[in-house]
């Protein structure tokens, strides 16, 4: 009794197919797909027969750990508390369990078997792609001071062993300065300088800046003056190149050093005599082309005195 077929009406919902996340309570939240319904049977389908099969490895003896199918998703739900198994521990998850880690596997850990990208030369990048998540964390959990949770933004709450446990796996952290009253971040700062501070910093020191090291800039290492694990920001002020071994003098003798603006860098040694180091000046100079002297043209006739 409809007026349009099914068909056609199939179709128009199809075009409406979607993947979202709706955050829920305790760290976890519920990713919905909306598929033709044959598609989304097929995908049932598929993680059952792949649960079904860890459960028959599992029912034979064989150890199921990080190797197996549902292996990455293993390694990401320890974190989250889910009773995974591996070599020492048996495992026991349910088939839901097991459906939930196999597809988190497949989507954090697989490739599209259709790739439009694919080039005749080397497997398109699709697969190579790997998910971002984006985690604000205070310090006393990270240290382990308390047990608040983090959070994963755009998402939710993420319960603080997950945190630590994905803070162990990134190799830098940028860190935010809270402004005490409104709670908003006032400036953010990481350890690692970026691309375009290395360069500047390259130009302007050219060589160690310890005085009279002469070791070029791209053999040495940029050194926080103030440590930045005490607090000492990764801004042009508080860097500078220094090799290896006076890197390792600053760090572990008596010397200390202190930036005094512009570049210029004050040592001082364990007995108080201090040294000043100064910006390096480049050899090589531009200097403005000088122009003509005053009242006189420039070739221009519009530039010519009138001739009165």
């Amino acid at each position: 009794m409809h007026p349009r077929e099914f068909t056609q009406r199939h179709r128009d919902a199809a075009a409406s197919r979607c993947v979202r996340v709706l955050p829920g309570a305790d760290g976890m939240s519920d990713l919905i797909a909306t598929l033709p319904t044959v598609i989304a049977a097929g995908m049932l389908d598929r993680l059952t027969q792949m649960g079904q099969s860890v459960k028959d490895a599992r029912a034979a003896g064989v150890a199921f750990g990080e190797a197996g199918a549902t292996g990455a998703a293993t390694a990401r739900t320890d974190a989250a508390g889910a009773d995974t198994g591996n070599a020492s521990e048996p495992d026991a998850r349910t088939m839901d369990q097991l459906r939930a880690d196999a597809l988190a596997d497949l989507v954090l850990g697989g490739a599209p078997v259709v790739d439009p990208t694919y080039g005749t030369d080397a497997p398109g990048p699709l697969g190579a792609i790997r998910a971002r998540v984006q985690v604000v964390v205070t310090a006393n959990t990270l240290t382990e001071t308390d047990s608040g949770p983090a959070e994963a933004v755009g998402t939710g709450l993420i319960d603080a062993d997950t945190a630590r446990e994905l803070a162990g796996q990134t190799s830098s952290w940028d860190r935010l300065f809270i402004d005490p009253i409104t709670r908003t971040p006032v400036e953010t700062d990481t350890y690692r300088p970026t691309a375009s501070m290395r360069r500047l910093l390259q130009a302007r020191d050219q060589h160690c800046r310890f005085p009279g090291c002469r070791r070029a800039a791209i053999r040495c290492e940029l050194d926080h003056t103030i440590d930045h694990a005490l607090g000492g920001h990764t801004h042009i002020y508080n860097l500078a190149h220094l090799c290896q071994r006076h890197h390792s003098m600053k760090q572990f003798t008596n010397w200390n050093v202190t930036q005094l603006g512009g570049g210029v860098l004050e040592w001082t040694s364990p007995s108080g005599r201090t040294y000043r180091e100064d910006v390096p000046i480049p050899a090589v100079c531009f200097t403005p082309e000088p122009g003509p002297p005053p009242g006189a043209g420039t070739g221009d006739p519009f530039d010519e005195p009138p001739p009165f």
